[in-house]
């Protein structure tokens, strides 16, 4: 499984410890940016973990911002993207389970450290139960089909 992970400044020191524990878990990631705390526009990097996941590049996302809000909100934009922004593990485990999400949305100024780590965790061992779900997803992939080029 390899991961890319993304975040503006606001998401930055989450990020890193993010990259931190997949560096001790063994995990495989591509690091999409930012690298410093100057300002920059999180719809970038938004863009930038969810393209990756889209082409194939990387298998999930996990993307970071101040809040969540903005970088889930650039990175659903993302044809085959389904970016679920959470800030508990429960949600994490229902966004893989039953929405066959790609991509974890998390807010760097909401979301403790050990928390986080914890959110990951469960959003990557998280798998789809397919059934009812499968369906329901499949109408969203219906109506990006309708609205999205």
């Amino acid at each position: 499984m390899k991961i890319a992970i993304g975040s503006d400044h606001g998401g930055l020191e989450l990020k890193e410890n993010i990259r931190k524990y997949l560096k001790e878990e063994g995990i495989d990631f591509l690091d999409l940016g930012t690298d410093s705390d100057e300002s920059v526009d999180y719809p970038e990097f938004g863009y930038k973990v969810s393209k990756a996941v889209k082409d194939g590049e990387c298998d999930l996302g996990i993307v970071c911002c101040g809040t969540g809000i903005g970088i889930s909100i650039s990175a659903n934009k993302v044809k085959g993207v389904r970016c679920a922004l959470c800030s508990d593990c429960y949600s994490a485990r229902m966004a893989r389970e039953h929405n066959n999400a790609n991509v974890l949305a998390l807010g760097g100024r909401v979301v403790g450290k050990d928390l986080a780590i914890e959110i990951v965790d469960t959003f990557l061992k998280g798998k789809f139960q397919g059934g009812r779900h499968e369906r329901r997803v499949n109408k969203i992939t219906d109506i990006e089909k309708d609205n999205m080029v």
